[in-house]
């Protein structure tokens, strides 16, 4: 993987989280030089036995497995590391050699998803488990340490620290899934297949991209209809099958809070396309437990002149479909 994509999602990830008051805690060295040191290392492992370990920063993108040590050199109160792993991986995290103190407001959460503007991937209505279920607490933890497993391949941990030379080390691990649910892509390009066998569950695949989409080919359990139709004229159609795959956008991550912008619930062996000008483009699986549902899609990111012109006073400033 391409060092420069991480360096991408955290560009992306500082402008939104400017937004929501992370970055304002970020040391000025940090936000000088932390990026340039990101495109620069080599993040490959050179053998098996090869261990990357590196400092954490406050505001911080690991796609990576490796040992990640953060040591406070000032109080930091507002930090977040996003991590993000292939889409056929799922991320597991472990704390050790922590030295904060939760009695004076110090914490480390991990969390199996991630939160950006207030909010979360997978959304709830995604997610086979309950919101609260989705965090670890280490102050709450019983343990010495504490350890997390996400559900996708994406993840985070939130922390705050206010004693200088305090800290900890995350190690991060990638682990195989052999079948992917709620995906964040690492690019605005490519192709990926996703696959529910017999199980009563939603899948997304997120690209925080405009972008167009080509849905290749199309599995279902049922067949109700014969064409690509806008959201808005069957919402009591493909909805009501149990079983579709929709089209969704907007400038946000928690796809309950997106436009839908097609679906399709009927098997498709050709090509349908839909450019989406939205910051976020998602393919959404939706499955009735009842079948093995397949669909394989490509996208790729929109040119410049096919991005949508801002309209004054119209719901098109949010995003624009082709």
């Amino acid at each position: 993987m391409s060092v420069a994509l991480p360096a991408q999602l955290l560009l992306f990830l500082i402008s939104v989280s400017s937004r929501m008051g992370l970055s304002r805690y970020t040391e000025d060295n940090e936000a000088s030089d932390g990026l340039y040191s990101l495109l620069n290392l080599d993040q490959k492992r050179e053998s098996e036995d090869f261990i990357f370990r590196r400092p954490l920063r406050c505001l911080d993108m690991l796609a990576t497995d490796g040992y990640f040590t953060f040591v406070a050199s000032r109080p930091q109160l507002a930090c977040a590391a996003f991590i993000i792993a292939e889409p056929n991986e799922i991320i597991s995290l472990e704390l050790s050699d922590v030295s904060i103190d939760c009695s004076t407001g110090d914490f480390i959460k991990m969390f199996d998803g991630w939160v950006l503007k207030g909010e979360k991937f997978p959304s709830s209505r995604d997610h086979p488990l309950p919101l609260y279920q989705r965090y670890t607490d280490y102050c709450s933890s019983t343990a010495a340490g504490a350890t997390s497993r996400s559900s996708q391949n994406v993840a985070m941990i939130f922390f705050r620290i206010h004693n200088p030379d305090s800290g900890f080390t995350l190690t991060v691990k990638k682990l195989h899934n052999p079948f992917p649910c709620n995906i964040m892509s690492q690019s605005p390009e490519g192709s990926f297949t996703m696959v529910m066998p017999h199980q009563r569950r939603n899948c997304s695949f997120s690209i925080i991209y405009p972008v167009e989409i080509r849905l290749t080919e199309l599995s279902l359990g049922q067949a109700k209809s014969n064409e690509l139709t806008p959201q808005r004229q069957v919402w009591s159609g493909c909805s009501g099958s149990g079983d579709y795959v929709e089209l969704l956008g907007g400038n946000g991550v928690d796809t309950s809070k997106m436009f839908p912008v097609a679906d399709l619930c009927f098997p498709l062996s050709g090509l349908a396309q839909v450019k989406i000008g939205c910051d976020n483009s998602v393919v959404r699986l939706v499955s009735s437990g009842n079948y093995i549902n397949r669909v394989s899609f490509q996208y790729r990111l929109l040119e410049h002149n096919e991005l949508p012109k801002t309209r004054e006073n119209s719901l098109d400033n949010v995003c624009s479909v082709e």
